[in-house]
């Protein structure tokens, strides 16, 4: 007799052992292949991290502090292709020997940013409006912005151009853009009264009418208001019903921009619409300004024949007063715009304006740069295509 007998199994106990054994292997083999997949996906992204995308309100991205680095691939348009440059910044029609300055590319210190894409930016804004509000620099950047998208369209899109003042627009008609640009140095209206203009700092009646819908709006103001004799665009200042011949520059400059930002506060919904306000674009009359503290030594006393921008992370000359006056006055506001604070980038580059290549100036006056010498505007292509690429990056990133 056996005291230990052999186990019987039945068929169908065989078949359940079998099963879970089966599924054993399987759990097993699945967890394996997982940790595996994770390691390497770890590793992967330790060694392949992606250049950091930004975010307009992304404060670890400092998108305008940064440096100039030269690149062969740039520009992003030949000026001679694009359908609209004024004379004025049209540098290489009109002379300009050295192309260096337009090979120049932003790089922010801790992140990067999208190069521009035209065909992008126009499928994103299908159906929608863009206008650039205030001075020549404004017309300076919208000029700019239908430069680079133009570059990216096919041959044969369908374009119309509508020209008038105060209002000026350039419609991509294939994708039902429209880009605009509405003069108004002051923001505020001017009136006219028995043969004088009037600067009206409380009223803004008449031009806000035009921004009304839009679905992206980007303002400028600044430089008008500290100009004086043949260039100043008013003859008296309207506050409060009582006129004045003049008053301190930067007083009427934040009474009119405190009108501008009550009409914003009241009137425009950012569900609805972009906003963007233009820091201010900084002028290069004064060499000492970038020239102070340095080895370097020059008898020019405009940017006529500087070529290159400056280097380093700190500009040596001072910046304009009406950025403190506008900061000041966005800080205090309920629906504040993005500030596209190109003030630091631009005035490292002394490089880059029109000088005396400009179809606005005469031979006589070609021949005197010292005195003639165009160092507020920029060259297209140029400076404002950067300012372009950062609008686009706070536009859609």
């Amino acid at each position: 007799m056996n005291l230990i007998s052999s186990p019987k199994f039945s068929s169908s106990s065989t078949k359940s052992f079998s099963f879970r054994f089966l599924l054993c292997l399987f759990l097993l083999n699945f967890f394996c292949v997982l940790s595996f997949a994770s390691l390497r996906s770890h590793q992967y992204q330790q060694n392949h991290k992606k250049p950091i995308m930004i975010l307009a309100n992304l404060t670890s991205c400092s998108l305008f502090m940064g440096s100039w680095v030269y690149d062969e691939t740039y520009p992003l348009y030949q000026s001679s292709s694009c359908p609209i440059i004024d004379s004025q910044f049209n540098c290489q029609m009109y002379g300009r020997p050295d192309t260096d300055y337009l090979k120049y590319r932003w790089k922010p210190t801790n992140c990067e940013i999208p190069r521009f894409n035209g065909l992008d930016f126009l499928l994103r804004m299908r159906g929608k409006t863009i206008m650039y509000v205030g001075d020549s620099l404004g017309r300076n950047q919208w000029q700019s912005l239908i430069c680079m998208i133009s570059a990216a369209v096919p041959r044969g899109a369908q374009t119309q151009y509508i020209t008038g003042d105060p209002l000026s627009t350039y419609k991509f008609l294939d994708y039902g853009v429209s880009v605009s640009f509405y003069r108004t140095p002051y923001l505020v209206d001017i009136d006219s009264v028995q043969g004088k203009r009037i600067l009206k700092l409380d009223d803004i009646t008449k031009n806000s009418n035009a921004w009304r819908g839009v679905d992206v709006l980007s303002f400028n103001t600044g430089h008008w208001w500290t100009h004086k004799g043949a260039l100043q665009g008013w003859d008296y200042m309207d506050l409060g019903g009582k006129l004045y011949q003049d008053m301190d520059r930067l007083v009427a400059l934040e009474r009119g921009l405190r009108t501008w930002a009550r009409w914003i506060d009241a009137n425009i919904d950012k569900s609805r619409t972009k906003l963007f306000f233009q820091g201010i674009s900084p002028t290069h009359y004064n060499p000492s300004d970038w020239t102070t503290g340095t080895s370097t030594t020059s008898s020019a006393k405009t940017c006529y024949g500087e070529t290159v921008p400056m280097t380093g992370t700190a500009y040596p000359g001072t910046f304009p007063d009406q950025m403190g006056v506008l900061n000041e006055v966005i800080r205090d506001m309920n629906n504040p715009p993005f500030i596209l604070d190109i003030t630091f980038l631009s005035a490292m580059r002394k490089d880059a304006h029109p000088s005396i290549y400009s179809g606005a100036l005469t031979s006589e006056q070609k021949a005197n740069p010292d005195h003639s010498a165009d160092c507020s505007h920029w060259c297209l292509a140029g400076l404002p295509d950067t300012w372009n690429q950062l609008f686009y990056t706070a536009l859609f990133f």
